[in-house]
């Protein structure tokens, strides 16, 4: 471990952004406190409120970077004309997938949901733009998919996006609780299969 007076500030911040992330994603955010980031990372409390001088703005931070890294991500992809819906939405189940391969890690903003009411005001508000973004992205990916032949959905492309994220975002809890990671595949192969 390099020790904290060699560590850069930007580097120093990005660990403990990366630190809890991983926190939030496996105990959530009532579950977790400075003291716990500091041991994993092997620096003193000061260190992290040099950073960032409350929970809530930690919290917002590692949302914000969360969504950011995301979005791009999913604005790259939709930008590729040449792609098809299907593997656009393939790319997108993705990091779920990833998640449901690890022994407790879900989505940053589906933890965060699960305690909505203890979050910081403007911590939920972001958790709210993620939902909302991501379905709405869903929804887009579902209509070229439809305006290409590529699918048949049963409902309006809005209402079968609130259904895929539901899913997804339901699929990783469970899969959490009963460790069955055939759950959330499960959920990628009906989801697939019903779109065709």
């Amino acid at each position: 471990m390099i020790a904290p007076s060699h560590r850069s500030r930007g580097e120093t911040a990005e660990q403990i952004l990366d630190t809890a992330e991983m926190l939030l994603q496996t105990r959530g955010y009532s579950a977790i406190s400075y003291q716990h980031i500091a041991e994993v990372l092997g620096i003193r409390k000061a260190s992290i409120h040099y950073h960032f001088p409350s929970k809530g703005e930690l919290g917002i931070a590692v949302v914000d970077r969360y969504a950011a890294r995301f979005q791009a991500a999913l604005d790259d992809i939709a930008a590729d004309q040449t792609r098809s819906a299907l593997s656009m939405l393939a790319f997108y189940v993705g990091p779920y997938l990833e998640f449901a391969e690890t022994p407790d890690r879900v989505c940053l903003c589906g933890a965060l949901a699960g305690e909505l009411m203890a979050l910081p005001v403007e911590l939920r508000a972001r958790v709210e733009a993620f939902f909302v973004s991501h379905q709405a992205w869903l929804a887009g990916i579902l209509e070229r998919g439809v305006a290409r032949g590529e699918f048949r959905l049963l409902d309006q492309p809005s209402k079968v996006a609130r259904l895929i994220f539901g899913a997804l975002q339901g699929g990783l809890i469970v899969k959490r609780t009963t460790g069955d990671i055939a759950q959330l595949h499960d959920v990628v192969t009906v989801v697939m299969a019903m779109l065709r």
